[in-house]
């Protein structure tokens, strides 16, 4: 088991995960549970691999788990244990010992409790109370099915819900980092640091030592005179551009810049210390051009959503590095990861392995005073969480007007939309952010397209070239909703078909549907061919996100199933999705030249 936590990294940690005694009740207190079943922690009760497996509605779910804490986890003079959760869906209230310490509503974002007062010698018991209303409509749900019988219909898949990302504990100092955010800066070759920690670190001093492949690139250090510090880095210029393109972070050279971070008090007696990672790279936008480190940079994504056979939402580490590869593998540049927020496992093999990612907010499906409140809750959270991981170059706070169903005829929906656009732009003004992905826009950097056409004429005259435009954007009706609102001006935004394709094909006996369909392994990857051969040529295009990576339940078209079996040729597969040589597709046209200097393995593309 990895740190859950890659860009905060401290030596000692204890993972919690397993099994947890259970049961499905809406008392109130810990004292009133009758625990009478076991489940594998951090599986929703919904899903095989949690060992319960029941679709059906679980409005309460309770934990509890008894553990001792170890000489080096017992608490010293002025120490801290803290207890983590990566996520729990919906709301959660957590008991330590009997005694309430604390609690969470959100069903994707991480949460920290101190439980040391809790502590009544090296014996703990940890009790979670775990709500989420399967037909809550106005809190942020991503793909989760609401029938009650929560197996999953038309585009919806079955329930999470209780604990389903890893709960660890930690032992930490008082003086410590709370929170490290990385800005980078390629134009002038620097980055930004922001460090926050405790009040009882003011006072001390912060020592930051960056390093690449081994080789120091800065070594500082800073006096803390608040608990927040921000200090700009200058990384050695070597003059000439190959040198400093070695520094650069994309897909095809996914270089990390590692971090390692020291709290000191007055004395210089060491408190804390921490391991972390950044990369040095920028992206743009500029005359329809996607930008990735100053050149334009077309996008190959696909549509990921997360879901495994027997783990549901939630997948093991392997499970996780094997998904990126296996975009890498298929020819993909990146992903947009669909509906969820994915853990920050997937985000670090994202950001070493080298894949791009588009981060969406799970939507709401009813509009409210509450549902607007919630939502902006869990991106504020998402931001914060995941603002420095460099595999990340788009947010998207909304998709196909889901929560907001009304926006040509409300202002009030329109302003959430460019609200919530406004206010991931100011939280980080160094990524571009979709108001409203496929339709409907009003508001966004990017103008994103959802059509499922199978003709690949129709495609060809919709985005063959860029004077195209405005005639699709006045006549092309994508789920008969027009692609902008009267106020957004599209003219001179990058375009990007950011759904397409979903050519099913029954491969391994799952019934389902998709867009169009293939009837064997040959028809598939024809229809694969002839389409992406299209995309490839539409010139009015910065880029494109096939649907979709794997079939996941009823949905059938993916390019594998969902237990990951290709459903044809991956060599022949990547072709297509690259639509060229790898040496003509590589924008960042240093590459193969840093290759052949260094003898460095390439990462799959």
């Amino acid at each position: 088991m990895t740190y859950p936590r890659p860009q905060l990294k401290r030596a000692a940690w204890r993972d919690l995960n397993g099994a947890w005694a259970c049961a499905f009740t809406d008392v109130r207190t810990p004292a009133a549970v009758t625990f009478d079943r076991q489940i594998t922690v951090p599986y929703a009760p919904e899903s095989p691999r949690s060992g319960i497996g029941d679709p059906m509605p679980h409005p309460v779910t309770w934990y509890r788990r008894a553990f001792t804490l170890t000489d080096d986890e017992v608490p010293g003079e002025g120490e801290r244990v803290l207890l983590h959760f990566g996520a729990v869906d919906w709301e959660a209230r957590v008991w330590v010992n009997g005694s309430f310490v604390g609690g969470h509503h959100g069903g994707y974002t991480p949460f920290t409790l101190d439980i040391t007062d809790a502590l009544e010698g090296p014996d703990v018991r940890v009790d979670v109370r775990a709500a989420d209303d399967h037909a809550a409509m106005g809190q942020p749900r991503g793909k989760q099915d609401w029938y009650p019988e929560g197996t999953g219909h038309a585009i919806w898949y079955p329930r999470t819900s209780g604990i389903w990302q890893t709960v660890w504990l930690e032992r930490v100092p008082a003086a410590r980092l709370l929170n490290v955010r990385w800005t980078p800066d390629v134009a002038n070759l620097s980055l930004t640091l922001t460090a926050t920690v405790t009040p009882e670190a003011v006072g001390g001093r912060l020592a930051l030592a960056l390093s690449v492949d081994g080789d120091t690139l800065a070594d500082e250090s800073y006096t803390l005179t608040a608990t927040t510090l921000t200090r700009t880095v200058a990384l050695p210029d070597p003059g000439i551009d190959n040198a400093r393109d070695r520094l650069l972070w994309s897909p095809e050279h996914p270089q990390l810049i590692d971090a390692a971070l020291t709290v000191t008090d007055a004395a210089g007696s060491v408190q804390d210390s921490v391991q972390s990672y950044t990369a040095l790279r920028s992206v743009g936008l500029d005359g329809g051009h996607f930008l990735l480190n100053g050149r334009p940079y077309p996008l190959r994504l696909a549509l990921d959503q997360g879901y495994w056979p027997d783990g549901g939402m939630t997948a093991t580490g392997d499970e996780l590095r094997a998904d990126v590869e296996l975009a890498r593998k298929l020819g993909f540049n990146g992903v947009r990861k669909h509906q969820k927020i994915e853990s920050p496992a997937w985000l670090e093999w994202c950001d070493r392995v080298g894949l791009l990612v588009w981060e969406e907010l799970p939507s709401a499906y009813a509009f409210t005073p509450r549902s607007v409140a919630q939502l902006t809750q869990t991106w504020l959270e998402v931001m914060e969480r995941d603002v420095s991981h460099p595999c990340i170059v788009a947010w998207v706070p909304f998709n196909e007007s889901w929560g907001v169903p009304d926006l040509p005829l409300k202002p009030e929906q329109q302003a959430l939309v460019q609200g919530l656009y406004s206010l991931t732009r100011s939280l980080d003004p160094t990524r571009p952010a979709i108001g409203n992905d496929g339709w409907e826009h009003v508001a966004g950097d990017l103008l994103t397209i959802h059509d499922y056409a199978a003709d690949t004429d129709v495609l060809r005259e919709r985005y063959g070239h860029r004077g195209a435009l405005g005639t699709t954007l006045e006549d092309y009706r994508s789920a008969g909703r027009r692609l902008t609102l009267p106020g957004y001006d599209p003219h001179g935004k990058p375009v990007i078909l950011s759904e397409f394709g979903g050519i099913a094909f029954n491969a391994d006996g799952t019934a389902g549907w998709g867009y169009s369909e293939a009837g064997d392994e040959a028809g598939f990857l024809a229809r694969y061919e002839t389409l992406m051969a299209t995309i490839h040529d539409c010139r009015m295009l910065a880029g494109f996100c096939y649907t979709q990576l794997t079939d996941t339940y009823q949905e059938i078209n993916g390019l594998t199933t969902l237990a990951r079996t290709p459903k044809a040729d991956v060599t022949a597969l990547a072709a297509a999705t690259r639509g060229r040589t790898v040496e003509k597709d590589n924008p960042l046209g240093y590459h193969r030249r840093w290759l052949a200097r260094t003898g460095r393995e390439p990462t799959p593309a």
